[in-house]
C-alpha cells in the first residue's frame, strides 16, 4: 500500500485540537487579568489586555480551521471564553473606573451588560443560517460580543487617549454601557468579515494595511482604538442599510422567479 504523503500543516491529531484551545484559554487568562489590573487602578493595561484577548479570539477559530483542528469542545470553550473576556471583564473595568460612583445603579448596569452578553452568545450558538440565504453569512445578528467588549470601553479609551478637547466622556459611561448592551441583544444586522473572500491581487495591500494598523497600535494605542471604535459605530447603521437593500433585492428576485414559473 502506498503511504498517504499529503502535506499537513500540523501532523499530530492531538496537537491540531490542542493548539486552538491553548489560544482560547490564553484569551480567558487575559480577560481575567484585565479585571485584576483594573482593581489595581492600571486601566491602560486592562484595556490593552482586552485588546489582546480580542485578537486571540479572532485567531483561534481561524487557526483551528487552518490546521483542521475544529471540535465541538473548542466551540463551547470559545463561547465561555467570550463571556468572561467580553461579557464580564470589560464592564468590570468600567465599574472600577466609573460605574462604582453610581452606587446600586452602577452595579445594576454592570449586571445588565453581562446578562445581555450571555443572552447574545446563547442566541448566536443556536442560530443556523438558511442554506438558501447564504448572503446572511456576511452579517451578525446584533453586535458580536468581542466588538461589544471593546465598544463599551469607548469612554475609558477616550480618557486614556488624552485628547486636548473639552469633552467629558465619564458622564456618558452609564448610558453608553446600556446602549451597547441593547445592541448586543438587538437584531440589527452588523457586518461580518469572516466569509469575505480576498483575491490574491489585494492580499499584499491588506497585509500592508494590517501592518500599518499594528504599528499605529504600538505607538498610538488608545488613539488608534478610539478611531476604530468610531468607525465601528458608524458601520452599524451602514450595515443595516446594506442588509435591507439585500433583502429587498432577494424579495424582488423571488417574485421574478415566481412570475416566470407562472408563465
Amino acid at each position: 500500500m502506498k503511504e498517504d504523503k499529503k502535506f499537513k500543516l500540523v501532523s499530530s491529531k492531538k496537537t491540531r485540537y490542542l493548539l486552538p484551545n491553548i489560544l482560547t484559554l490564553a484569551g480567558v487568562c487575559l480577560g481575567i487579568s484585565s479585571i485584576k489590573f483594573s482593581i489595581d487602578g492600571n486601566f491602560s493595561l486592562a484595556v490593552i489586555f482586552i485588546l489582546f484577548a480580542a485578537i486571540l479570539d479572532a485567531l483561534d477559530g481561524r487557526v483551528a480551521r487552518l490546521i483542521k483542528g475544529t471540535s465541538e469542545f473548542g466551540k463551547e470553550l470559545d463561547s465561555l471564553t467570550d463571556f468572561v473576556s467580553f461579557g464580564i471583564a470589560p464592564v468590570f473595568i468600567l465599574y472600577f473606573w466609573e460605574l462604582k460612583n453610581y452606587g446600586k445603579l452602577g452595579w445594576a448596569i454592570t449586571l445588565i451588560y453581562s446578562v445581555c452578553c450571555v443572552l447574545r452568545l446563547a442566541r448566536f450558538n443556536l442560530t443556523k443560517i438558511n442554506s438558501q440565504e447564504i448572503w446572511k453569512n456576511n452579517y451578525f445578528e446584533g453586535v458580536p460580543s468581542p466588538a461589544g467588549g471593546i465598544l463599551i470601553l469607548f469612554p475609558l479609551i477616550f480618557d486614556l487617549a488624552q485628547l486636548n478637547t473639552m469633552l467629558e466622556m465619564r458622564s456618558i459611561t452609564p448610558f453608553f454601557t446600556v446602549l451597547v448592551a441593547v445592541l448586543l441583544v438587538s437584531k440589527i444586522p452588523t457586518l461580518s468579515l469572516k466569509k469575505i473572500s480576498i483575491s490574491p491581487r489585494t492580499t499584499v495591500f491588506i497585509l500592508l494595511g494590517i501592518g500599518l494598523v499594528f504599528i499605529s497600535l504600538l505607538f498610538y494605542t488608545f488613539k488608534t482604538l478610539l478611531i476604530f471604535s468610531l468607525i465601528y459605530l458608524i458601520s452599524v447603521p451602514v450595515s443595516f442599510i446594506m442588509y435591507r437593500n439585500q433583502t429587498k433585492k432577494e424579495i424582488l428576485q423571488t417574485q421574478d422567479d415566481d412570475h416566470e414559473d407562472v408563465l
